[in-house]
């Protein structure tokens, strides 16, 4: 059933079209406009609970552009809705956004796209030439390609459906990003910039956002999120947050288009000192432990002081640890001669579980995406990881060796916006993997501080309460991780300890000496912990069995050896970015 009536202070007619999904509330709106006869979805959007405070003075955070040498690019976040991939299934579709409001003198580099399971939010950056050479940085393109339009356009009915366009850029040029419109002429090519070679780099494809059959090419059509194929805190790649879509790509091909390459020598656009305290204070988030969380955080020096020992290869006592780790042998890599472990005396029982009072989060800062972002990377300390607990069905078989182990590091990371001082998204640490999630999919208490759920005996992240499985979620088959709120707090705004930002220089940030220990923080124990799984399998229904036990060989290793860890700085994502 539809109801149409006017919205005359827009001149348009709104089309209310109710659906199955929800019989009272589930309706799905839209714009018709009568000048280009496209139907605009009401498209909601999303910005964080409080406004962003005035961030102390500094350099180039937070001012609105950041200068990549030859180039001076601003965040444009305000949209045009060209097209949707599905107007009539509410959370089904792709929308696709033209930026509007750009400043004079600056110039698109592409459009944007994002599902429309998730509110509006996002951006794209434009870009203006700030320090001109012999050649220039931008050049409009000698022409377009169209790379894409649905199926069932004819030339009588051609409005409301997506075209979309590759820029052709001269010699010594590449596109940056694609143009959608929704009627079949070509684009102005004054709408787009293409940029010299040697300012951009190789971009790869990591998220699809669509997947549609073409009759007329009998072939796939896909639409990708795209980021640096590079990434990492000294790597130049710059997202322009524009997406890729072909109907002949397939992985390991080079990209049609490219990235920008931050060639400043000088990374103003990152936060000093003062400003990095003002972000933990804003959006410091709140991590919550397991109300029957045993094995909880600690401090490191209380890790120390309250029994730890360091451990030689071939020895058979362990020797006293400073507070500090000033006597911890360092070295640039996990040589296997050293490992940190509880005493052998049993009287480490009081190590294992931890002292939430002592706890605090240890902050590496460092650049994101060639200096577009900053990365607030929140390590958590505890000394002891509990065993898991398997879950088929609805049936839990709690372990008692496989996953438990001396020493556990997880973090978190906010990635916070150069241009604005926004908050974009947090990654979440989950056991030897983990995921980032949107701000628009997260709970906020006090303002924009977020909220962290760690999951029991395991520490696992997650951004809201409830079971999660490692393993398969459609058989209900896997590790069982149990996140829940309760008294057991630690608020990272208050309890934290820089350790690292290597950008501000020398001896503005001093990293403490138990950082630069890069071997084990826990002994590794060879025991058969498979056949305890083997055993909880051997009592399934031979139904279940296989897949159970196709599922379990898929997990990490982790999760059967009692291997404790390395320390942040070992990690890979110490120096790259996150895995996912």
């Amino acid at each position: 059933m539809f109801q149409n009536f006017v919205r005359s202070n827009l001149h348009h007619i709104l089309i209310v079209s109710w659906g199955r999904e929800k019989e009272m509330m589930g309706c799905r709106c839209f714009y018709w406009n009568r000048v280009t006869n496209v139907a605009i979805p009401d498209i909601d959007s999303f910005s964080l609970p409080s406004p962003i405070p005035e961030w102390p003075p500094g350099h180039g955070f937070a001012t609105g552009t950041i200068n990549l040498g030859e180039l001076e690019v601003r965040e444009i976040t305000k949209f045009q809705f060209i097209w949707g991939s599905d107007m009539k299934n509410r959370r089904k579709g792709v929308n696709f956004f033209k930026p509007i409001g750009i400043p004079d003198g600056y110039f698109c580099l592409g459009h944007y796209s994002q599902s429309d399971e998730i509110p509006l939010r996002g951006f794209v950056l434009v870009a203006r030439e700030v320090n001109k050479s012999k050649s220039p940085a931008l050049i409009e393109p000698l022409d377009y390609t169209l790379i894409w339009c649905p199926d069932n356009w004819t030339e009588e009915n051609v409005h409301g459906h997506g075209y979309f366009w590759l820029p052709i850029a001269p010699e010594g040029y590449k596109a940056l990003g694609f143009i959608v419109t929704n009627k079949p002429a070509k684009p102005d090519l004054k709408e787009i910039k293409c940029v010299r070679e040697d300012l951009t780099t190789s971009c790869e494809p990591h998220r699809l956002l669509l997947n549609k059959h073409s009759k007329i090419a009998d072939s796939l059509f896909t639409v990708w999120k795209t980021r640096p194929c590079h990434r990492g805190m000294l790597e130049k790649g710059v997202s322009v947050n524009s997406f890729f879509c072909s109907c002949i790509w397939s992985h390991g091909d080079d990209l049609d288009i490219r990235c920008l390459k931050n060639l400043n020598d000088h990374i103003h656009s990152m936060p000093n000192l003062d400003q990095i305290h003002a972000l933990i204070d804003h959006y410091g988030p709140t991590f919550y432990f397991h109300p029957d969380e045993i094995y909880l955080p600690s401090s490191v020096p209380w890790f120390f002081e309250n029994g730890a020992l360091l451990y030689k290869k071939g020895g058979s006592k362990g020797e006293w640890i400073d507070p500090s780790g000033s006597n911890l042998p360092k070295g640039e890599r996990n040589d296997g001669e050293y490992w940190i472990d509880l005493p052998r005396d049993g009287t480490g029982k009081k190590l294992k579980k931890g002292n939430l009072e002592s706890a605090k989060v240890y902050v590496h800062v460092k650049p994101a995406l060639g200096g577009s972002f900053t990365d607030i990377v929140m390590w958590v300390f505890c000394p002891f990881n509990g065993p898991g607990c398997i879950k088929v069905g609805i049936m839990n078989y709690p372990l008692t060796r496989v996953g438990q182990h001396v020493g556990d590091w997880e973090h978190v990371v906010l990635r916070v916006s150069n241009f604005t001082g926004e908050l974009w998204n947090v990654y979440f640490s989950q056991h030897s993997g983990g995921v980032w999630v949107d701000v628009s999919d997260l709970e906020f208490i006090e303002g924009n501080k977020t909220v962290i759920y760690s999951s029991r005996n395991g520490h696992a992240n997650y951004p809201h309460p409830g079971e999660f499985l490692q393993g398969s979620a459609n058989l209900r088959i896997g590790i069982r991780n149990s996140a829940a709120r309760s008294n057991h707090v630690l608020d990272s705004s208050k309890d934290y300890e820089i350790v690292g930002a290597q950008y501000l220089g020398d001896g503005v940030v001093e990293e403490p000496c138990w950082l630069q220990f890069m071997r084990k923080w826990g002994p590794t124990t060879v025991h058969d912990s498979r056949a305890e799984v083997t055993r909880i399998l051997n009592r399934l229904p031979e139904t279940l069995r296989c897949s159970a036990q196709t599922i379990f060989n898929k997990l990490p290793n982790e999760l059967y050896g009692e291997d404790g860890p390395t320390g942040p700085k070992e990690k890979s994502s110490w120096f790259g970015d996150e895995k996912c």
